[in-house]
């Protein structure tokens, strides 16, 4: 008999757990994971102010550990030369990887992820422009939780004309590239579609709205009235949403951000 057999038992005992119980103990819950979509306007505020530093700040106090980010610059004329991605990772401790939507005033503009693990298989997928208008992209990256199933985190910002026919054909291909695997997928961005749209309809055949059910309207910030922000999920069994909600930030960019709180039940 070994030393950890001999005195276990005894302290066991002393804790006042059994034997059988720490034997048959359930294994602890995984934590909760903290996903933000957020429209970052280049940086600039409803103010008109050029300010990385109160974003980060939101982003920072949301306690998000994964951020789906739009409109950022890279190293643009009018945004001073910055790499906002870079700039905002820094800022937040987070990880980050940035994908180029178009060349733009000297540098790029598009999105981001931010993390607080590794971004690992980062890809940038070029979506439908059949007008040939600003050029759409979505980000998607694999990221491994401590703890967590590995999980597919994609972000995008979908065509914002009124004529849906550029939006449809982006949500068509992100169901096609996206839609019928079974991995875990968290999908967030700026869709510029109402949650009555075919666009969010047709979405809605692949993806769970995880905001559904406490819908808040996230543009204009100042006074929101549309709801075209988004965090969606697939599988459908494999998440439990533990909340949903538009943060109260009215200046920092022109949209508000979508905070959601998920759990999974794998």
């Amino acid at each position: 008999m070994n030393l950890r057999t001999l005195f276990l038992p005894a302290l066991l005992a002393l804790f006042g757990v059994s034997a059988a119980t720490a034997q048959t103990a359930a294994p602890a819950a995984l934590p909760a994971l903290r996903v933000l979509s957020y429209n970052l306007h280049h940086g600039e505020g409803d103010d008109g102010k050029l300010d990385l530093p109160r974003l980060a700040a939101v982003i920072t106090a949301s306690g998000a550990d994964l951020v789906a980010l739009q409109e950022v610059d890279q190293k643009t004329t009018r945004t001073g030369g910055v790499d906002q991605a870079a700039e905002l990772a820094r800022l937040t401790g987070l990880r980050f990887r940035y994908g180029k939507a178009m060349d733009y005033q000297g540098g790029a503009y598009g999105q981001a992820l931010l993390s607080r693990w590794p971004l690992e298989e980062f890809t940038v997928h070029a979506l439908p422009n059949p007008a040939k208008v600003e050029p759409r992209i979505a980000i998607s990256a694999t990221v491994r939780p401590p703890g967590w199933p590995s999980l597919r985190f994609i972000g995008t910002h979908l065509d914002a004309t009124r004529d849906d026919t550029a939006r449809w054909q982006q949500a068509l291909r992100l169901n096609e590239r996206f839609g019928h695997d079974s991995i875990p997928t968290i999908f967030a961005g700026d869709f510029n579609a109402r949650p009555d749209t075919r666009v969010m309809k047709v979405l809605g055949e692949h993806f769970t709205d995880a905001s559904a059910a406490t819908p808040g309207p996230t543009s204009p910030a100042k006074q929101p009235t549309a709801r075209i922000d988004y965090v969606l999920l697939r599988p459908a069994g494999a998440w439990r949403v533990v909340s949903a909600k538009v943060l109260p930030e009215a200046v920092a960019s022109d949209h508000r951000p979508l905070l959601v709180e998920l759990v999974s039940v794998r």
